[in-house]
């Protein structure tokens, strides 16, 4: 099992960036892909990143291809989400979600998630 913590959101103004980081416990973090989705408010979640076990491979939506960089360090478990030019739009509540299929965008084929880290942008 793995368990999953967010930490680095907060209020930030447009134009403005943040980097979120997710904390994984267990021996086996190498052995998952990884992703990020986020919720606003009277929305459905949707995808944001995602990263294959090694690194190697990251997939993005289409909002945020050249402005949000996903990374991860297995050596400390963890998996960022640097997110640059902040957009009002991307206010959300950001996950953080293992994986043992893949980095694909369906939520559905994530097995653990993390309980959340608040962004908000200003305008």
């Amino acid at each position: 099992q793995v368990q999953l913590v967010e930490s680095g959101g907060g209020l930030v103004q447009a134009g403005g960036s943040l980097r979120l980081s997710c904390a994984a416990s267990g021996r086996t973090f190498s052995s998952y892909a990884m992703g990020w989705f986020r919720q606003a408010p009277g929305k459905e979640r949707e995808f944001v990143a995602g990263i294959s076990w090694s690194g190697g491979g990251t997939n993005y939506a289409d909002s945020v291809k050249g402005r949000f960089t996903i990374s991860r360090d297995n050596a400390k478990t963890t998996v960022y989400l640097q997110m640059n030019s902040l957009k009002p739009e991307d206010t959300a509540v950001y996950y953080c979600a293992a994986s043992i299929i893949g980095y694909s965008g369906d939520y559905a084929t994530y097995n653990y998630w993390g309980q959340g880290t608040q962004v908000t942008v200003s305008s």
